[in-house]
């Protein structure tokens, strides 16, 4: 084997020996990217075959060809200048030499061949359109066919409901969805065939027109593929015509009816439609509605209650200074004024308008049937109310009070002698207790003023007699302790003349009546001027309704839960009747009257203890019975929303300056507490004495307080504020009582009020800053000046007055003017030191810090003292 070099530098196989053939590679191999139509591409692999380059001679030896020329076998129609070939090279490689005519000739033969063979693609062609246009025939033909029998089965439907109104409309666009018969379906035209069409031209025109089978994007679903095969009709139905439609064939239908397609029926009904809103824009009598506005409302929920667009609102509430987008929510002025420029009625409503109707109506006359009167005894403490009803009731509620003091308010309804019915309300006489007080005398119709003989008009008394003028209900005075030996009415009475009260004995209109609750006397007389006041009242309600009536006392008690004391005040109150009581709600279990029996209804002016409630109610609330459960938790939950807002308002943050001011004067002193007690009343009673012994540099901070037992979640509290845990007539359970022993928390317990309160003050006291007081030592008089090297200026006293000490304050007065004030250096005798030196004996004495002394010159010689203040 040998190397043969190329032309191009690359080496080549060959046989070693000369004159034989020599191997040459005439295929070569490559890659390239083919391009479709819609960017479609695809990478193919070619070959090229090289034309021969080098053929054997006569004498067996490979000759090279010169450029452009072929050998005898080279391929027809492949462009070879063969004309340039030498006789000799001709015979060699046997082609004869041509002569210009035969070289004419053989051109005009190529020329005439190509031309056949364009004529015969151009025929081709033509034969391959007319069957396409004939398939696109029959295609529309199966078309029409289809879209003839939808409209066949949308008339029928047409027909059952109502007809259609209006014509169709030229030029409309067909809408998805649309019959086919309302688009007109043409045939391609056919081109007309070029003699002179290349056949380059024709392949690409006939790829151009050949329809793509593929699916298109974009396309919508249900629409008629022009490729799809025609349908056979079914039986019954007329054939769809193919083509165009044409004047003849519109005149002659076939004797059927022609109908409008699916899709001017909506463009129609569309139409229509526009047509009703533009006249409602441009009508200027526009529909006035009746919009309901709410505190707040959103732009959005406005804009659909006047029927408007919410872009106008929008646009109305910019004009108003008002930014708002159509989720926001404004409140309800501003929304009145948009609807007011929008022309519409206002109909302002309120979240309130859940306790619309909830006490219903009045009565009328015809409907009153007479009631028991409700009579409220008040008056000073240890009076003798409690001990007046005890004799009245024939009852020893006194004896269960704490302290031999009524701490609560109580109702009872007794039956008298002659058989009238009186309800009597104990309220306590402790100034502590000012809300129960005028609490009773709002629920009441005849106050009962107990005054005792011995003591006559105290604070209470008065107070008691203002609360009675507040709520504008008659007075009857008993003078209790009648019996006692420094008993004295005729004072009492005259004490109450202070008070625009006169007696009938005094020519006044007020009734009074001296009793004796220890010994039962005139007690049948105190009754007979009860029943004659309420006489003259004339009092009555309707039994015969929904009961309605008010909380004079609420606890919460083990096993029962949350019990009210409520005095019906008109109505039948049920055993199982729904009621609201201020923010709680409940369901009546049961309902026990003052003796403590069960009974199964209520009705006006009977006391009785409701259980059922799900929370304790607050001592004055309003009790109503209400139709159902969800009326009841509704007006329940907006009280309780409205009462939280009030908490939020009244404890609002301090401002800036407020905040600067406190911190200056170092604010007050607080002492936090958190109070448990058995009832309502208690606490706030309790709260309200905590308040009013507060002062300006300490208070009491009440933390929390509430009807019960003292459990785990207010020891919690107490423990994270440092606060003090007050207990009235409570006490903590098992598991309080624990956490307050880990925490070191002090829980307090009281039965009397008035030692409540005793405790707090002396607890407040001890949060005051003590006052410092000035006490006077003695005087001591100048006699000599003395320079002491390292001491300075030492005075020579004597002692006119008192006693002088060391360490204690000095100031010394020239010509009664006080000089300087400090303190004292050094204060010896002779040369001791000493700690004191009385009246009459001399001494030396130096100033810290001062040396301006002189003789004749006074020492006025005290000392501070601390003293604990007290409230």
């Amino acid at each position: 084997m040998s190397e043969t070099t190329q032309k191009d530098g690359r080496k080549r196989l060959g046989l070693s020996r000369p004159g034989k053939l020599v191997l040459n590679k005439t295929v070569e191999g490559g890659q390239v990217r083919q391009s479709f139509s819609r960017g479609r591409s695809k990478a193919v692999m070619v070959e090229v075959r090289k034309k021969r380059t080098y053929v054997q001679d006569a004498e067996g030896r490979m000759k090279k060809l010169r450029e452009g020329v072929v050998p005898d076998d080279a391929a027809v129609g492949e462009e070879a200048d063969v004309s340039e070939l030498t006789e000799e090279e001709a015979r060699a490689y046997k082609i004869p030499h041509l002569t210009t005519e035969e070289k004419a000739a053989r051109a005009r033969a190529l020329q005439d061949a190509r031309r056949a063979e364009e004529e015969a693609r151009a025929r081709e062609e033509a034969e391959r359109l007319a069957r396409e246009a004939e398939e696109a025939e029959a295609a529309v033909a199966a078309a029409q066919a289809e879209a003839e029998r939808a409209e066949r089965e949308a008339k029928r439907v047409e027909d059952q409901s109502e007809p259609a109104e209006g014509q169709p409309i030229e030029g409309d666009e067909v809408q998805a969805g649309a019959p086919v018969e309302d688009v007109q379906l043409e045939p391609e035209p056919i081109a007309p065939q070029a003699e002179t069409r290349d056949p380059e031209t024709a392949r690409k025109a006939a790829v151009a027109e050949e329809p793509d089978d593929r699916p298109q994007r974009g396309k919508r679903a249900g629409r008629t593929d022009a490729k799809r095969p025609p349908s056979a009709p079914r039986r019954g139905e007329r054939r769809r015509r193919a083509g165009r439609l044409t004047i003849a064939e519109a005149l002659d239908d076939g004797g059927e009816e022609r109908v409008r397609s699916l899709a001017s029926l909506r463009r129609a009904r569309e139409r229509e439609k526009q047509r009703q809103r533009q006249q409602l824009r441009n009508d200027p009598q526009k529909v006035i509605r009746d919009v309901v506005i709410p505190e707040s409302i959103t732009v959005q929920e406005l804009a659909n209650r006047m029927a408007v667009r919410g872009a106008d609102v929008i646009k109305s509430l910019m004009k108003a200074g008002v930014m708002a987008t159509i989720t926001q929510t404004i409140d309800g002025d501003t929304a009145e004024l948009v609807v007011a420029e929008f022309g519409h009625n206002i109909k302002r409503v309120s979240e309130a308008d859940v306790e619309l109707g909830l006490k219903g109506e009045e009565d009328v006359a015809e409907n009153l049937d007479p009631r028991a009167p409700v009579v409220t005894v008040m008056g000073h403490v240890d009076h003798g109310k409690t001990s007046l009803l005890d004799a009245i009731r024939e009852s020893d509620v006194v004896s269960e009070e704490a302290g031999g003091i009524t701490q609560h308010i109580g109702a009872y309804q007794v039956t008298t002698s002659t058989g009238g019915r009186i309800t009597f309300i104990d309220t306590p006489g402790h100034a502590a207790f000012t809300e129960m007080r005028a609490r009773g005398a709002q629920v009441t119709d005849i106050v009962v003023l107990v005054v005792a003989a011995d003591d006559g008009v105290m604070p209470q008394t008065a107070e008691a007699i203002n609360h009675a003028k507040a709520a504008g209900v008659p007075i009857i005075i008993a003078i209790n302790k009648i019996d006692l030996p420094g008993a004295d009415p005729n004072r009492v009475k005259t004490e109450l003349l202070q008070h625009d009260l006169v007696v009938e004995e005094m020519g006044g209109e007020v009734l009074s009546v001296g009793v004796s609750a220890k010994n039962r006397t005139n007690l049948d007389q105190l009754e007979e001027a009860i029943l004659l006041q309420a006489e003259l009242l004339d009092l009555g309600a309707n039994p015969h309704r929904p009961g309605e009536g008010v909380v004079v006392e609420a606890k919460v008690e083990v096993g029962r839960g949350s019990v009210a004391t409520v005095l019906v005040q008109r109505g039948t109150v049920r055993v199982g009747d729904v009621f609201v009581a201020g923010s709680e709600w409940g369901r009546v279990r049961a309902l026990i009257d003052s003796y403590g029996k069960n009974i199964d209804d209520a009705g006006p002016s009977i006391p009785v203890e409701i259980l059922g409630l799900n929370a304790t109610p607050a001592a004055g609330d309003d009790m109503v019975v209400v139709e159902n459960e969800a009326r009841a938790r509704e007006i329940s939950e907006f009280r309780q929303r409205r009462e939280r807002r009030a908490k939020a308002t009244g404890a609002g943050r301090l401002s800036l300056d407020q905040m600067f001011l406190q911190a200056q004067e170092g604010g007050a002193k607080e002492l936090p507490v958190v109070v448990k007690a058995d009832v309502h009343g208690s606490v706030e009673a309790i709260v309200a004495a905590l308040e009013r012994i507060s002062t300006d540099e300490v208070k009491v901070s009440v933390l929390h307080s509430g009807v019960g037992g003292i459990n785990q979640s207010d020891v919690t509290l107490a423990g994270a504020s440092d606060a003090a845990i007050i207990g009235f007539n409570v006490r903590a359970n098992p598991q309080a009582r624990e956490l307050a022993r880990r925490e070191k928390l002090d829980i307090r317990y009281y039965s009397i009020i008035y030692e409540l309160t005793d405790d707090i003050k002396k607890a407040l006291s001890g949060l005051l800053e003590p006052t410092l007081r000035e006490n006077l030592l003695g005087y001591a008089e100048i006699r000599e000046v003395f320079n002491i090297t390292k001491v300075g200026r030492v005075a020579g006293c004597m002692v006119t007055e008192g006693v002088v000490r060391r360490g204690a304050k000095v100031r010394l007065l020239r010509d009664d003017v006080v000089i300087h004030e400090g303190s004292l250096s050094q204060l010896k005798r002779f040369k001791d030191d000493v700690r004191e030196v009385k009246e009459g004996y001399d001494c030396g004495m130096a100033f810290a810090h001062y040396q301006d002394i002189q003789q004749g010159d006074f020492i006025e010689c005290f000392e501070m003292e601390e003293v604990a203040r007290e409230l």
